[in-house]
């Protein structure tokens, strides 16, 4: 009746972004505030490590077993290690000395959340069509991130006329709830075989592959120079979170300020995410330029953010007293805290949509894209289990260091990954494994055909 076709692979990517706006999104509040919403960051920052380093593993693995088991269990089944991990954080709130049940949820989201964010990557980078993967990209960090930003409101509402120093109940058990519809919407993605793109072509030409053929291919990724040209890029792309949420967010505001922040940080990730996409689907340029001009944005950008980032610590190089630690309501004295940390959002959202694009702009194939996937999201948690465990033992000053060093040591391998981009992928299969060639004018014959 609107114009709204299940199959369609917009249809899908949309459920899927529901289904991340209720499982990480809500995730992402729960870290965003800094602790997991307490006021000792230790079993927070143990839980992280412990999640991360399985999702180096199972972001690995993940696109083999979406490939082998299909999209809509998988996510079901992992949504579930979302709202147990925050269910973890309920039962901390009542046991503060007993960490191990925290660590140990930590350990199976890793496992679930390798699994669900293959599944993501693969239907977000494969099912839309060449030139409209950065829009798509753009519709999932929208409504991805809107989950973030609700995900804000519900501890700032709950906590606002609380003194207390961590979360109450209802902020963890509204989480577990939100997290728990997340997992059953993973049911109603549809089978890919089934997706069609918006000209009309089916988003998967190869249809069979099992246990064998995947191990291959998972060893065949640390084999491949590109590949291995965007582990730096991957590695860095979450480590900064750690310092953002513990260093610029906890350490600074109160309980209820936090929620307040988080509401921007994740709302303004919208915007950049919105912005970068207008480039990156930009007719008037090749494709290699449009990721060399983007690339270079994003890399000023966070130099500058990084640059505002050292300017607060030494201003407040251990953060601030407990009892003298900011309020969203002293506008005078917490604008430009909270502008950068908005700011430090939009960066995450411009870095993370680049990522995408690049990876989508290596292949059409949605079974090498879920490995694709997977190996970023792997690797991503491989340098976020790192952040997170040097939080417990090394100082702000030289954690703030090894961020800014990241992003440079990063740059020459993103751009030599960026000047292999072609401006057509060609390496997608008919179902009996023959190659198929792109052929421009059958496309722009199609364009004009939809046109008209």
């Amino acid at each position: 009746m609107f114009g709204i076709r299940y199959y369609s692979a917009m249809t899908q990517v949309v459920i899927v972004g529901f289904v991340c706006f209720l499982c990480p999104g809500m995730f992402n509040a729960v870290n965003g505030l800094g602790a997991g919403g307490q006021m000792n960051a230790t079993a927070s920052n143990n839980a992280n490590t412990a999640l991360y380093s399985t999702f180096v593993v199972f972001g690995v693995l993940g696109g083999a077993i979406v490939n082998l088991c299909g999209v809509r269990y998988t996510i079901f089944g992992s949504g579930f290690m979302y709202a147990l991990y925050s269910g973890s954080y309920l039962f901390l709130n009542h046991h503060p000395t007993n960490s191990s049940f925290t660590i140990a949820a930590g350990a199976l989201l890793g496992v679930g959340a390798g699994i669900l964010w293959a599944a993501q990557g693969m239907i977000m980078v494969s099912y839309p069509r060449e030139e409209e993967k950065a829009k798509y990209i753009a519709v999932f960090w929208v409504i991805f991130n809107l989950g973030g930003m609700i995900g804000g409101i519900l501890p700032f509402a709950i906590n606002y006329n609380t003194t207390q120093t961590q979360n109450s109940d209802g902020v963890y058990i509204a989480f577990v709830v939100l997290e728990c519809l997340g997992a059953f919407l993973g049911l109603a993605l549809a089978p890919p075989s089934k997706v069609t793109r918006s000209d009309g072509s089916s988003v998967v030409l190869v249809k069979y592959t099992n246990v064998g053929r995947e191990a291959i291919e998972i060893v065949k990724l640390f084999m491949n120079p590109t590949i291995l040209g965007l582990l730096p890029m991957c590695f860095t792309s979450n480590f900064f979170y750690t310092y953002q949420f513990n260093h610029l967010n906890a350490a600074l505001f109160n309980m209820r300020s936090r929620g307040f922040n988080n509401m921007f940080y994740w709302g303004f990730q919208m915007v950049g995410a919105y912005l970068i996409s207008i480039l990156l689907d930009a007719k008037r340029f090749s494709r290699r330029k449009r990721g060399l001009i983007a690339f270079t944005l994003v890399f000023v950008f966070f130099n500058a953010l990084w640059g505002g980032t050292l300017g607060v610590y030494l201003k407040h190089p251990a953060g601030l007293p407990e009892d003298d630690r900011m309020d969203f309501k002293e506008s005078k004295r917490v604008a430009g805290y909270i502008i950068l940390y908005l700011l430090c959002g939009v960066g995450d959202a411009l870095y993370q949509s680049l990522a995408y694009w690049i990876i989508g702009a290596l292949s059409n194939d949605n079974q090498k894209l879920s490995r694709y996937a997977g190996f970023y999201k792997g690797m991503q948690s491989f340098g976020a289990a790192i952040a997170w465990q040097l939080d417990v033992k090394v100082v702000p000053r030289n954690q703030l260091i090894a961020n800014w060093v990241l992003i440079v040591a990063s740059a020459p391998f993103m751009l030599y990954v960026i000047s292999t981009i072609k401006e057509h992928s060609e390496d997608v299969k008919a179902a009996d494994g023959s190659e198929i060639e792109y052929d421009e004018k059958a496309v722009a014959a199609a364009d004009a055909s939809r046109a008209a």
